[in-house]
């Protein structure tokens, strides 16, 4: 059997003497440069140095060591190409029939606060790249591996039949260019984004974004769409994309679509809550002692909608909570974490999605930095509305003043008017939605379906706190809260009627609240 020659040139160190004494015992030669094949020769591993391959030295730095036709021949030459074998045998040069290389870590530097443009340059990496285009363009004859994940399948493959499949050769090369474009994209990104004076620009003159297919899914929005759900290389901590599916069948495009929704709305909050999502707006909100009253409370605002809908908590579900939860009709429930019991409670309800994500950690919220929306042939960007209101910029126009209750409940009004579609009115009251309107062309129809909501479930909306996600362009939405029996009322103010507004709730006996803020969501 013709003996294997693996090239292994990495920045991440990561499994690479395990990978290298693996190859070793299978008779695998060796051959390596700078740092690795010193790390290699130290854990007693016969490795052949580049430099004594090609003939040259390592130049400039480290700048110039595999740029070498003894290299990117041997990663190039067609095994079945008679032409390409003499060439090699012509001038002495033997194949390399697999290659092992992760990149400069240009992405890790340039995210470090301080980075210079010179740090960045430097770990611009040219050889690795070049020698990674060559052996996948070549995959037929040479596995490349560009990620560490990769290693123990290979070893595998090469320990069981002395070589790596066609398959996995070719699963391998896809990556390798995955990896590659990934690279490229965020040197074009971060290149794009400096500004004359070095600082870097939040939206770049050229974006490059990079998604991986997590799953294709049985249709779209509709039944006659085709979809599949992406996410991004590097996901966010505590985000959707993380989830793990523990229970169910496969994910909707809508299901995803309104899990997000709710799984971000519910994290909004320190204390144990439950949001219900139908159709992306928040149906039923509550904070409580514990999942089981959370939810609870949540249910109530609107149990028609809660039916089918997405249920989102911030706490592990437990066995209470879950016998509540699967008394009615849910697509997708989502948490930190389920007991147990809970997963028992839904063990023959095939129907049911179960997903567990991990909250983000303390003073991380988890959230995207930028947000994106297509129109079209074009894209739209803005950083992410994470902005949190605290206590101590909020304003106090009217004669009557909110108590600290009263506050406690604007205050959760504020957060859940966040997540509901504009133009939106959230009633609320003891740490629960009661009503709420959404995604109305006018705010004192978003008001009137909230208070109609809130009368169909059965719920009083006297003495209730209420939010709206902008200003009240009139008085008439402000009479419409006050005639359905609103006690207080928190928006954003900045409207040029603001005075006319202020003035009707002095006349209604509202205590109003000014953020300074406004929340839509389209």
């Amino acid at each position: 059997m013709t003996t294997l020659t693996a090239l292994l040139s990495v920045s991440d160190k990561t499994g690479i003497v395990e990978l290298a004494q693996a190859l070793h015992r299978l008779s695998v030669r060796l051959v390596s440069t700078g740092g690795t094949a010193k790390l290699l020769a130290d854990a007693g591993l016969p490795v052949t140095e580049v430099a004594a391959l090609t003939g040259f030295p390592e130049m400039l730095d480290g700048r110039v060591k595999t740029l070498h036709p003894k290299i990117h021949g041997g990663l190039l030459a067609r095994r079945d190409v008679p032409a390409h074998m003499q060439a090699l045998k012509d001038h002495d040069i033997g194949t390399i029939d697999l290659l092992v290389v992760n990149l400069y870590p240009f992405e890790q530097t340039v995210a470090r606060p301080g980075c210079t443009l010179e740090d960045a340059i430097e770990n611009i990496d040219i050889g690795g790249p070049a020698m990674v285009r060559s052996a996948a363009k070549n995959w037929t004859d040479v596995a490349v591996l560009t990620d560490a994940a990769q290693y123990a399948g290979v070893i595998a493959e090469v320990s069981s039949s002395g070589s790596v499949t066609k398959a996995t050769r070719f699963a391998l090369a896809v990556a390798a260019f995955n990896r590659i474009a990934r690279y490229d994209a965020a040197i074009s990104d971060y290149l794009s984004s400096l500004q004359a004076d070095g600082s870097r620009s939040l939206f770049p003159a050229q974006v490059n974004p990079s998604f991986v297919k997590v799953q294709d899914l049985r249709y779209g929005e509709n039944p006659h769409q085709q979809a599949a759900f992406y996410r991004e290389a590097q996901p966010a901590p505590g985000s959707l994309a993380t989830a793990r599916q523990l229970h169910g069948k496969e994910l909707s495009y809508n299901n995803i679509a309104d899990a997000d929704a709710a799984w971000e709305c519910v994290k909004s909050f320190e204390t144990p809550a439950c949001v219900i999502v139908k159709h992306a707006n928040p149906c039923g909100v509550a904070v409580g002692a514990d999942p089981a009253e959370a939810y609870a409370k949540a249910f109530k605002t609107d149990p028609t909608s809660a039916f089918g809908g997405i249920i989102a908590f911030n706490r592990t579900v437990d066995g209470a909570a879950a016998a509540l939860v699967a008394k009615q009709f849910v697509e997708v429930l989502m948490a930190p974490g389920f007991t147990d019991e809970a997963r028992a409670a839904f063990a023959s309800k095939a129907n049911v999605r179960l997903l567990q994500i991990d909250l983000p950690a303390a003073g991380d919220a988890g959230r995207n930095l930028m947000d994106s929306k297509r129109v079209g042939s074009g894209l739209l960007m803005q950083t992410a509305d994470n902005h949190v209101l605290t206590r101590d910029a909020l304003k106090f126009p009217t004669r009557l003043k909110p108590s600290a209750t009263q506050l406690d409940d604007l205050m959760f009004a504020w957060t859940v008017g966040q997540f509901v579609k504009s133009n939106a009115i959230v009633f609320c009251g003891g740490g629960m939605t009661l009503g709420v309107g959404a995604g109305q062309m006018s705010r004192v129809d978003s008001a009137r379906i909230a208070s109609i909501k809130a009368a169909n479930a059965g719920l009083s909306l006297q003495g209730s706190a209420v939010a709206s996600d902008a200003f009240f362009p009139f008085r008439d939405g402000l009479d419409v809260l006050a005639d359905a029996g609103a006690a207080c009322v928190i928006q954003p103010g900045g409207s040029m009627r603001d005075e006319e507004v202020i003035a009707a709730a002095d006349e209604r006996g509202i205590a109003m609240v000014l953020t300074g803020v406004r929340h839509f969501r389209h």
